[in-house]
């Protein structure tokens, strides 16, 4: 069996460093961690997180706490459990999903990853006796990953403006929550940086509110515009209300998604949207999460990847 010591002399480095590599990565130089890491490759070497878990007290158990109530079984949230369960698997580590928040600290777990939080659940994050990290933008401190929100919609923007729409019309999601108000400003930011009036709607997340929406204003809609999407639920709706009421997409109408899950491609036209790298945020916050375990629960700060503009065909 390949020990930590046969790693530490293919290696040519101390077995401390190994375990640095093994255990505190970042507290490694990228250099020495490659070196490692291609000494346990050549040996086929496997920590063994297990025992490891047994010497720390801990049970290689975290929990996925959804806050709201959420259909997990959506491809945007089945994404993200994929990424996390991947980025769990790296180090060993397995999951439980909770989706009663009174049973968040029932039972064992070393932390716990919180999904679907609202401003008004903050109030309890600081009585959690366990490191916690936050899928979502926050402005309390929190440690959180999210895409940013902001430049997102500054890219949807930019690209309507360039795909010479003279009205760019933006359609929120009516919730006071950070993610929301980041994806406005991407938008007011930009048009404003054209001299142009910014236009909001904002509606519950459901695509038949935003048919509503198009249906209610279509007499003041002017052609050469493009509509600003929170959400690919809502761009759909609104393509979708503008073809019954027979308008030309994307002649005279363009629609901009957000998420970039399925919902984008089933549509017709396929939407042009912003795509979330969900996958990727699923690993990072498996990441920091461990991480923060393993340094008892300081603080890790936020990661927000940057979301790519993907376009078809709701757009000229």
């Amino acid at each position: 069996m390949v020990t930590l010591s046969d790693v530490a002399k293919e290696a040519n480095v101390s077995k401390m460093t190994v375990s640095r590599v093994i255990n505190h990565p970042e507290q490694v130089t990228a250099e020495l961690r490659k070196l490692v890491e291609q000494a346990m490759t050549t040996l086929n070497y496997r920590p063994n997180y297990v025992a490891q878990a047994l010497v720390n007290n801990r049970t290689n158990v975290v929990k996925f706490v959804i806050l709201e109530d959420i259909d997990t079984t959506e491809p945007y949230y089945m994404n993200l459990l994929s990424g996390f369960a991947r980025g769990l698997a790296k180090k060993q580590y397995a999951f439980q999903l909770v989706n009663d928040p009174a049973k968040i600290e029932e039972g064992n777990a070393d932390g716990y990853l919180i999904t679907g939080a609202r401003s008004k659940d903050y109030k309890y994050f600081d009585e959690l006796d366990k490191p916690f990290v936050l899928f979502g933008e926050n402005h309390r401190g929190y440690d959180f990953v999210d895409n940013d929100n902001q430049l997102g919609e500054k890219k949807a923007t930019e690209y309507a403006l360039s795909r010479l729409y003279k009205h760019i019309i933006f359609v929120g999601i009516d919730v006071k929550e950070p993610f929301e108000y980041s994806r406005e400003a991407g938008y007011i930011n930009t048009l404003q940086q054209n001299r142009m009036i910014p236009q909001i709607y904002r509606i519950s997340n459901h695509s038949h509110k935003a048919q509503q929406i198009i249906k209610e204003h279509l007499k003041d809609l002017k052609k050469d515009t493009c509509f600003i999407c929170a959400s690919d639920r809502i761009a759909v709706g609104v393509v979708r209300q503008l073809l019954k009421e027979k308008a030309k997409v994307p002649d005279d109408f363009g629609v901009i998604g957000y998420d970039g899950v399925f919902l984008d491609q089933v549509s017709n036209p396929q939407l042009t949207t912003v795509k979330q790298p969900i996958l990727k945020m699923g690993e990072l916050l498996a990441e920091m999460l461990l991480q923060k375990i393993d340094q008892s629960g300081s603080p890790q700060g936020e990661i927000m990847p940057e979301p790519d503009l993907i376009r078809r065909g709701s757009t000229r």
